[in-house]
């Protein structure tokens, strides 16, 4: 069997059967080895139909591939591709009318699960802030069934930050929040438009409350609410189909 090899500074880990595959999908970076067990996992299938002959796939032990991808939570395929890429130039509102902004989602899978829904939504572009949030790694991908590998996804600095450059583009802000908000079904949104989801346990960044119209959704009782993943999903999924954008 091979030894165990080093990720470069120029590779990253990416796990799991979905995330694999939608990373060849996507081609927008390079997968550069394969490693996975013999026998090969049952739906193997469906990445050797999409892979390039010229990607080497290594047969190793399943402990080989606990110890590479950190986790057993790999389906027995891990593989080492160049960085996720990011966008580097801000949203065009012209272009991008429905965006996402993360602010200090902290779970990894919180984060996978909401790049997912972002995606089966049509979210044109996500904003993630860097400072107290989870970064997109291998686990939040592998939750995100490998979606995220298509999304236009920036990294700010801070949420002040993103959010002066977003209504200096024109985009209209609406924060998801608990007091003093407006029923989400009841808003009329308009168009280029941001939506902000704050930190699972403190909400949204205390420095942006007012850059917009707080919006909530409705809940059998005031003293609790919906996880943050599941929230964004309702609201996402609430405005794509109101504006026929699905």
């Amino acid at each position: 069997m091979n030894k165990l090899i080093t990720p470069t500074v120029k590779d990253e880990v990416i796990f799991g059967i979905h995330p694999i595959i939608e990373l060849l999908k996507a081609k927008r970076r390079k997968l550069h080895i394969i490693y996975t067990t013999k026998p090969a996992p049952k739906k193997w299938g469906q990445i050797a139909e999409l892979l390039p002959k010229h990607i080497q796939v290594q047969p190793v032990e399943k402990a080989f591939l606990n110890r590479l991808a950190g986790t057993e939570d790999h389906q027995s395929v891990v593989a080492l591709a160049a960085p996720f890429v990011t966008r580097k130039k801000h949203f065009d509102p012209k272009k991008h009318k429905f965006l996402l902004m993360l602010d200090e989602i902290q779970d990894t899978k919180n984060l996978g699960a909401i790049l997912r829904s972002a995606y089966c939504t049509k979210v044109d572009g996500v904003i993630i802030t860097q400072k107290g949030s989870s970064p997109i790694s291998a686990a939040a991908i592998k939750s995100s069934a490998g979606l995220a590998e298509h999304m236009e996804i920036m990294l700010v600095s801070s949420a002040s930050q993103a959010v002066a450059q977003l209504k200096a583009s024109g985009y209209s802000l609406y924060l998801a929040t608990v007091d003093n908000s407006k029923n989400m079904l009841d808003v009329e949104y308009q168009f280029p438009l941001c939506i902000v989801i704050g930190n699972e346990a403190m909400g949204v960044s205390k420095s942006i409350l007012g850059s917009g119209q707080h919006i909530t959704l409705p809940q059998c009782r005031s003293d609790i609410s919906y996880n943050a993943s599941v929230a964004a999903g309702i609201i996402m999924f609430n405005i794509a189909t109101k504006y026929r954008i699905l």
